[in-house]
């Protein structure tokens, strides 16, 4: 009996995990002035994760220094895709114009990514030039 109801006891606390509200996972999970962007599918047998968006903002900065940045402040550039759903989620988070991310140019190690906001174009730059970044926060789902 005793063991029944320890079975029965984590099937219980196992079933409340998997029906946590979106307020109750916020209110554990989101750190002071993060803004949740939403759920990241894996691809390629990656787990899927959770995107927040970290507060603050760098301007006027070379790829380089947007990566540097964004480490310092505890995260990193999204990727081209997070971009995309940055855009769809939480485009209002962000100046109608362009922000880098965390990508080179595969055909063209010079050039990184941006995404402009402002209708969520993409395309590549030489990674000298000076754009805005914003820092993301990724917390994998186990």
């Amino acid at each position: 009996p005793q063991i029944a109801n320890l079975v029965i006891y984590q099937f219980i606390k196992f079933s409340e995990r998997l029906a946590m509200s979106k307020e109750q996972f916020l209110k554990e999970k989101q750190k002071a002035g993060e803004t949740y962007a939403g759920l990241m599918l894996g691809q390629n047998g990656e787990q899927d994760y959770h995107l927040f968006i970290l507060p603050g903002e760098a301007e006027n900065v070379t790829w380089s220094k947007a990566k540097e940045w964004a480490k310092k402040v505890g995260g990193d550039l999204p990727t081209r895709r997070e971009q995309r759903v940055l855009f769809a989620n939480a485009k209002d988070e962000f100046k109608p114009d362009w922000y880098w991310s965390g990508e080179v140019n595969a055909s063209n190690s010079a050039s990184a990514w941006y995404q402009r906001f402002l209708n969520g174009y993409q395309n590549y730059y030489d990674r000298y030039y000076s754009l805005r970044a914003r820092a993301v926060r990724r917390l994998v789902i186990e």
